[in-house]
């Protein structure tokens, strides 16, 4: 076992003295784009529960609102992991293991499979948005994540033409391009509808499924924001294909769970869907170019195909599509 294993392993069993002695294969969970580090805990023997460390970092100011994320959620009824202790000198959290399989694993198999657990998943969802932002004091939305406001969209924007348009596909964008006009009412649009919470990076890579029923997981950027962001999130997701019609009805089965017109969330889902998209390829364009992980770039192809056909759905955003085809 390697040195750093080893000292987390010591480190773990001062922390549950009823490990001391059981055998235990610590294992590297891989995957994802953060600073977090997680290792996989599996002791011997069927008494003792296998349990997942993360170690994380103060370089992100999202980090360190995991916990009271999780105890947010829990207390909403939302499948979240359990959190065994929390080391906060250490920036530890040992938390229920959930197992390795992702609603991304799915992701060949036929309709008729993949459907029930986007269904489950969706309930999740159901359960957070039906939180609405002015339900909460001042004392808990400062202690989430800056909200989603037209400011956040701006920014998500601009990380886009930075990153993916310019850095990327090395083009220029002037100030008086068509598109910038397109963006501007975007974000304006989005910005004057009513708020719940959200999850923030709702993709199938974060939500693993555990006896059919789906479990959520990253969701440390918890925020005031639109269910339509979380919702494009997971429909128009690069790492997934969904066809437009089995997009059409989880939104219809999303729509029923919370009693909503589903024109009126069609048309917001597809604006929510070029916000989310514009953010995912300059987060792709990102991590690949400037921080060496260059698997990201792979998912960019599907990213862009994804925004193309929002932009050509959605009314008013065609000048958007000048900027990346």
């Amino acid at each position: 076992m390697p040195p750093e294993q080893e000292a987390l392993l010591i480190l773990t069993r001062q922390q549950f003295p009823e490990l001391e002695g059981v055998d235990c294969a610590v294992e590297p969970i891989l995957k994802g784009g953060s600073d977090r580090h997680y290792y996989r805990f599996e002791w011997a023997g069927e008494k003792h529960a296998p349990m997942v460390l993360m170690v994380y970092t103060l370089a992100r100011r999202d980090n360190p609102k995991f916990v009271p994320a999780t105890r947010r959620l829990a207390a909403l009824g939302v499948n979240v992991p359990a959190i065994y202790a929390f080391d906060e000198q250490r920036l530890f959290v040992w938390l229920q293991d959930l197992g390795r399989d992702d609603l991304h694993a799915h992701k060949d198999e036929p309709w008729e499979q993949r459907r029930p657990l986007y269904e489950a998943t969706l309930r999740e969802a159901a359960k957070i948005h039906g939180v609405r932002a002015e339900t909460l004091g001042s004392d808990e939305v400062a202690a989430m994540e800056p909200e989603f406001n037209e400011g956040m969209y701006e920014w998500e924007q601009n990380y886009f033409l930075e990153h993916f348009v310019r850095g990327h596909l090395g083009r220029d964008v002037p100030d008086d391009h068509a598109a910038q006009a397109a963006l501007a009412g975007l974000r304006q649009r989005l910005a004057l509808l009513p708020r719940c919470l959200v999850h923030r990076d709702f993709q199938s890579q974060n939500v693993l499924i555990r006896n059919g029923s789906a479990w959520l997981v990253d969701y440390q950027g918890l925020r005031p924001g639109l269910a339509e962001y979380d919702l494009a999130s997971l429909l128009f997701d690069p790492y997934v294909e969904l066809s437009r019609g089995e997009r059409h009805e989880l939104l219809g089965y999303y729509a029923g769970l919370r009693g909503l017109s589903l024109p009126e969330l069609r048309e917001i889902f597809h604006l929510c869907a070029a916000q989310r998209l514009m953010q995912a390829l300059g987060a792709y364009a990102n991590l690949s170019r400037n921080q060496g992980k260059t698997h990201f770039e792979q998912h960019i192809p599907a990213g862009v195909k994804n925004l193309t056909t929002v932009c050509q759905e959605a009314p008013g955003l065609a000048p958007l599509l000048t900027l990346f085809t």
